[in-house]
């Protein structure tokens, strides 16, 4: 929520309506309540599982054939394959991402008095139609691939140097390095592609059925002239805190899920 809202803010008679994520956070508690601060709940709880599926099981067929190609095993899978096989995975998981992150959107940048969006996630998919849940969908995927590519193949490699500087081994990294080379990366990805995700979240907020942006490039061009290029950063802190063990938590599930399994 705030994330959206930082990255969202444009100056007002010369200000931001927000100093930072503290002084969001207060306005938001302040304004519209507790709850305020959980608006778009419903669509991200609803779309995170297939979102992460898809993503965690493209990545790992991807590595396997890549792996069975290269007569190698899919944990000694060469960086550069390893990023080809992410970035495929971040590819895929648009089909699910976009819908759930255009209905949080537009819930989250809703203001509490007298906003025509409905702020229902229902409400906003019927509004938007099957068209709209996937508006901002080359937005989507310029964040989301550069993301996947960056965090496998980094995770991988953190879990590895986690499990050698714990006991010298070279064997499959244990859940806990598996929990900590995924925290890391996940911050470093989500730090590196922030402002792909401010365009994003721009091109997807802004008002229907009249766009306040004809696309990518148009919407990148006016925050630059407009408000610099530290805005291309807005919700940096944010973003890295909720996604740092988002995929710390998901990676060590899955890795879990796959040691009892016997996968």
């Amino acid at each position: 929520m705030v994330k959206t809202r930082l990255q969202n803010q444009k100056p007002v008679n010369g200000r931001l309506p927000y100093a930072g994520g503290v002084d969001c956070f207060r306005q938001i508690v302040r304004q519209e309540g507790v709850r305020g601060l959980y608006r778009g709940l419903v669509p991200n709880l609803a779309g995170v599982t297939p979102e992460k599926a898809i993503k965690l099981a493209v990545n790992d067929i991807m590595r396997g054939v890549l792996s069975e190609r290269l007569g190698t095993t899919p944990d000694r899978l060469p960086v550069a394959y390893g990023a080809l096989a992410g970035a495929t995975a971040g590819l895929c998981q648009f089909v699910a991402t976009n819908p759930m992150e255009i209905v949080k959107i537009h819930m989250q940048v809703a203001t509490a008095g007298g906003s025509t969006v409905p702020v229902t996630a229902l409400g906003i998919a019927r509004q938007l139609g099957f068209r709209g849940l996937y508006r901002g969908t080359a937005a989507t995927l310029l964040r989301d691939v550069p993301f996947s590519l960056l965090f496998f193949p980094l995770q991988a490699l953190l879990a590895q140097k986690a499990q050698w500087a714990l006991n010298g081994s070279r064997e499959k990294p244990s859940t806990l390095c598996v929990l900590a080379g995924s925290t890391v990366a996940g911050m470093v990805a989500a730090a590196s592609v922030t402002p792909a995700d401010v365009i994003k979240t721009r091109l997807q907020s802004s008002a229907q059925p009249t766009p306040a942006y004809s696309g990518v490039v148009d919407c990148a061009k006016r925050i630059m002239s407009t408000e610099g290029p530290r805005a291309f950063f807005k919700g940096t802190v944010p973003r890295c805190l909720t996604m740092a063990p988002l995929f710390g938590i998901a990676l060590m599930m899955y890795d879990m899920q796959q040691k009892i399994l016997g996968w």
